[in-house]
């Protein structure tokens, strides 16, 4: 009988502070990458990269996102960086991701995931891995966004918005 690998499920983003900071990333397992966020509370951009961040936490829950006030992390971390978002794997810094601006000019959900993954596997589902794990979840993220597209022009045309 085939046993099944012990998936780790987090699921969504995860207030930490900074005495946990060290317990919840850099000694997280070594099979659980660790997205973090460097955030504050009142900055718009932090707050859009937050509502985008939402989607990827809950449909990739092996992945575990973290949000940390920039301050608690880093002491005197200057404001016009935020958001950041550091990528953990094994106790190590993989990537740094500094302002909105790096997900794109428009960030979404499909873009900050399509960025998370551009040189990892980050993102993981908890039930594809391997070598093919980032094209898997690549290949997932353009398909939910070819079909966020197709929803929201459907919608437009149901409003009777199309003219003859």
């Amino acid at each position: 009988m085939k046993q099944g690998v012990k998936i780790t499920k987090f699921g969504s983003i995860i207030p930490i502070s900074g005495s946990n900071f060290a317990h919840e990333v850099s000694e997280a397992s070594s099979d659980v990458w660790v997205v973090v966020v460097l955030y504050k509370d009142g900055y718009t951009e932090c707050g859009v990269l937050m509502q985008c961040l939402k989607e990827p936490a809950t449909t990739y829950p092996a992945t575990k996102f973290v949000q940390i006030v920039s301050t608690d992390c880093i002491l005197s971390y200057p404001d016009c960086n935020l958001p950041t978002v550091l990528v953990y794997n094994n106790g190590v810094v993989k990537a740094s991701y500094v302002g909105l601006h790096t997900f794109g000019r428009r960030c979404t959900p499909e873009g900050v995931a399509m960025v998370l993954c551009q040189s990892d596997p980050v993102l993981n589902d908890g039930q594809s891995g391997g070598e093919d794990s980032t094209e898997v979840v690549l290949e997932g993220v353009m398909k939910r966004f070819i079909e966020k597209v197709v929803t929201l022009h459907e919608n437009d045309d149901n409003d009777g918005s199309a003219s003859d």
